[in-house]
């Protein structure tokens, strides 16, 4: 039997320690390295590392809610959702692009160029305010690179009927027109910001930080009352359709307390459909817009006479022919109307009669009881583009201008001064500071005229309004209303326009104890008339009637010394 032989071992020591010392020495010099690595780019790792994974995401303030003075919603808004892209992710998978494009109806043409305006940005709007479930089907589909963002859109409940006192916002939520532009800073609140981790496909996977806490909008309570809103749009809408008008303009307040009840224009528009081109129907034209108020200033210069206690109401002042000629210029009546009292100057609403009483007196005074009424001044009412309207202060004064601006030329004003001097005149004398925001308590009051005045005044207002004056298309069914005409020549291109025409009418109810002052004014009536107590005072009856019925306000006595006045005088048309 053979003896088995032993076989030679191949083991090194050598090789066995070398091969040890050189993975130790690896580990060594990978431990040393990323020691170093954190030691030294550490901090830069992280950022880096997260990112990747942590992003910092916006949380929109919800804007606050725009209520009328009855808690009727005028403005809120609703959640919506936007979807955008991250061009880094999606842009390099045409397979996604497709499936992206077909969902959003569009072409692969039109998202691809998307992909190039966005360049290396990592954020890009691909449909914006999209209804939650229709953006939620689309994010079903799992694609890489494709977010979704809460947003919230603003919706208007009343449409035109608020449209320029509300106004609008634009796609990104931002005050653009009326009460959202003016106070946009209290209406927006302010963004949140919270730190969150996302998974490959961008989907958030847990909440790491709060970094700033949302603070939401607040809401704004409004002094309109929107069912004399409507009232006041239907009122202008017919009277605008009647007499073919280029536009209209009406405002209501409460004498008392200062505030808007109701502050409407035509044209109008839709916040909640707007369309190019029709920007030139934004503007809030009981605010913007001018006009030479006429025959409706006549009182105030009467107020002044009587003040000054040179004039008193039966004083007579001759008006034959029916012209005064004061240089080169002569001033017209309607009619020849003889002898007037300063009562009847009024009644009968006679240029010749009110220019007379003001050229016995300084200019200066009459532009001081003007200015004091609140002409030539904005009302203050924080509705955006309000102007301040036109009082003339001169050192010397030519007649014929002292003479116009008696019976209100030369002077210009909006739709909202027109109704805040009134308010003067409801108020006994005093003026109350306009608002459209709902008052919580009294505002104070600023004498601006004599009580004593005022309600000589308020009585030929009253007759104005009966069959004796030049609106009694004015007078309100079982109430006693006061106001004046007005009927002004447009100026066109600073030159007064042939055949073109502001038609007007300020007033209050009921005369007893006033508390609803209206100012009416239409724009270039074109078909069926023009003057004031023919166009504009209908519009007051039918919305004063409302009013007063909305507010329960009793009805007063017509008094029987009116009624015999009316009787005596002939009815007869306005300037």
């Amino acid at each position: 039997m053979k003896k088995r032989t032993a076989t030679k071992s191949h083991f090194s020591p050598l090789r066995h320690w070398s091969l040890l010392i050189l993975l130790f020495g690896s580990f060594v010099v990978l431990g040393l390295q990323a020691g170093m690595l954190q030691w030294e780019q550490g901090e830069f790792l992280k950022q880096q590392g997260e990112a990747r994974v942590v992003r910092t995401l916006t949380i929109k303030s919800t804007r606050g809610r725009i209520r009328d003075r009855n808690g009727e919603l005028l403005a809120v808004s609703t959640p919506v959702d936007s979807l955008w892209m991250d061009p880094q992710l999606l842009c390099e998978s045409k397979s996604a692009m497709a499936q992206v494009a077909s969902a959003l109806g569009r072409s692969e043409a039109s998202l691809a160029q998307e992909c190039v305006k966005a360049g290396s940005t990592s954020f890009r709007f691909l449909k914006r305010h999209m209804a939650p479930a229709d953006a939620s089907k689309i994010l079903e589909l799992n694609i890489q690179g494709l977010f979704s963002q809460r947003e919230y859109k603003r919706y208007y409940p009343t449409g035109p009927n608020s449209a320029h006192i509300v106004g609008f916002t634009n796609i990104d939520d931002v005050g653009q027109e009326g009460l959202e532009r003016n106070f946009d800073a209290l209406l927006s609140g302010t963004s949140g910001r919270i730190r969150v981790v996302r998974d490959r496909k961008g989907r958030v996977i847990d909440s790491v930080d709060r970094l700033k806490e949302v603070e939401h909008g607040e809401d704004l309570d409004i002094s309109i009352d929107s069912r004399i809103q409507y009232a006041t749009r239907r009122a202008l809408a017919k009277v605008v359709r009647e007499f073919n008008a280029v536009g209209a303009s009406a405002v209501v307040l409460d004498s008392h307390t200062g505030e808007i009840l109701s502050m409407v224009n035509f044209p109008d528009y839709n916040p909640n459909r707007r369309r190019s081109g029709e920007s030139s129907t934004y503007r809030n034209r009981a605010v913007t817009d001018l006009f030479e108020p006429g025959s409706t200033v006549k009182p105030f210069t009467v107020a002044m006479a009587l003040d000054s206690g040179e004039f008193n109401v039966d004083q007579i002042i001759s008006t034959s022919p029916g012209e005064m000629k004061i240089g080169r210029h002569v001033i017209h009546d309607v009619h020849d109307y003889g002898d007037l009292s300063v009562s009847r100057v009024i009644i009968k609403s006679s240029n010749v009669g009110v220019a007379k009483i003001a050229l016995q007196l300084s200019p200066q005074q009459l532009v001081g009881v003007l200015h004091n009424v609140g002409f030539g001044a904005p009302s203050g009412v924080e509705l955006p583009g309000e102007r301040a309207g036109y009082l003339p202060r001169r050192e010397k004064w030519r007649p014929i201008e002292h003479a116009t601006l008696s019976y209100g030329y030369g002077l210009s004003s909006t739709p909202i001064q027109l109704a805040q001097a009134y308010s003067v005149l409801a108020n006994g004398g005093k003026l109350v500071p306009l608002t459209i925001r709902k008052r919580r308590q009294p505002a104070k009051s600023e004498r601006v005229l004599a009580e004593s005045v005022v309600k000589k005044i308020t009585q030929m207002l009253e007759l104005v309004v009966s069959s004796a004056g030049t609106a009694k298309r004015a007078s309100v069914p079982h109430y006693r209303a006061a106001g004046k005409t007005g009927t002004s020549k447009k100026v066109v291109d600073g030159r007064y326009a042939a055949n073109k025409y502001f038609s007007s009418f300020a007033g209050f109810a009921p005369a007893s104890n006033p508390r609803f002052v209206m100012a009416v004014v239409v724009d270039e009536p074109r078909k069926g008339g023009y003057f004031g107590g023919l166009v504009a005072a209908p519009v007051f009856a039918e919305v004063m009637a409302e009013t007063l019925r909305l507010y329960n306000v009793h009805p007063d006595k017509i008094s029987p010394d009116a009624q015999h006045v009316a009787r005596l005088v002939r009815p007869e048309g306005d300037v």
